[in-house]
């Protein structure tokens, strides 16, 4: 990598990181800072100097350590193998990673978020010479015996399907081109989002099922509908994980994405070991 996409750090204060000389640097653009290439996000730029947001611990980062521009912006993988998995907060896969570097893992660890070995049964809903645009189905993935993941026409791609294949791919293996303007884009059963970008979308659909959520105080009193919202506040030892254990266990939902920000590590394994 050349000196133009290269930093030094000049300041540490925890998790946040001061480096000069990056130039050729973007807000939220994903850098990797000293010899372990710890994960960081630029989260301020001023003249030469960008403040980076650091996402595992520093001890150790000094003066003059290196900074590592990569050029992408802080970003998701979306695809078959998200269902059953457990992810960090930038979505490192903590069971790879535990297999990988044993249970105290090391600073730095990476691993791909979806299984880049595994093949998927890809089956075809649309035929070649279609024309589709972005938000299209052009295929199915049977993630489990309940989930039929479907795969979509990335954001930006619309035009004619020039080819399109049925079979087992791997998650980052073409399984459509399309033909748009003279220009080939190539569709995969995996997408890179960013996370500071909104997913886009046409409609909102309206609710009109309710959630029934195998509590009668709540399906009686505070009704929730499928695709709605509802929160549970309450002071320290009120039962709020309590409920939301009930909820992910007992509600008619298909997925229940658990996210744990905060929480103690026993409540997290708790509701884990029973799932």
């Amino acid at each position: 990598m050349s000196g133009k996409n290269k930093g030094r750090v000049v300041r540490v204060a925890g998790p946040v990181v001061v480096a000069e000389g990056m130039e050729k640097a973007s807000m939220h653009e994903v850098v990797k800072v000293g010899k372990d290439k710890l994960i960081g996000e630029i989260i301020e730029l001023r003249g030469n100097k960008a403040t980076i947001q650091v996402y595992e611990d520093t001890s150790g980062i000094g003066y003059g350590d290196e900074v590592l521009l990569t050029g992408i912006p802080l970003s998701v993988e979306l695809g078959p193998g998200l269902i059953g998995n457990i992810y960090d907060g930038i979505q490192r896969p903590l069971k790879v990673l535990v297999d990988k570097t044993g249970a105290f893992m090391r600073r730095g660890a990476e691993a791909s978020a979806l299984n880049r070995g595994k093949k998927w049964e890809f089956t075809p809903v649309v035929k070649k010479g279609s024309e589709v645009e972005e938000g299209d189905i052009i295929g199915i993935v049977r993630e489990s015996s309940l989930i039929e993941h479907r795969i979509l026409v990335p954001y930006g791609v619309k035009g004619r399907i020039k080819e399109i294949y049925e079979g087992k791919f791997k998650v980052n293996e073409a399984v459509c081109f399309v033909d748009g303007n003279g220009k080939e884009k190539e569709i995969k059963l995996m997408q890179i989002s960013p996370v500071r970008e909104q997913r886009r979308y046409k409609k909102r659909i309206k609710s009109e099922e309710p959630l029934i959520t195998g509590q009668r105080i709540l399906d009686m009193l505070f009704p929730i509908a499928k695709g709605g919202i509802a929160a549970i506040p309450g002071p320290f030892g009120s039962g709020k994980t309590v409920i939301q254990h009930q909820l992910a266990k007992w509600s008619n939902a298909d997925i229940v994405v658990y996210v744990g920000c905060g929480e103690r590590g026993n409540e997290m394994t708790e509701v884990l070991e029973e799932f």
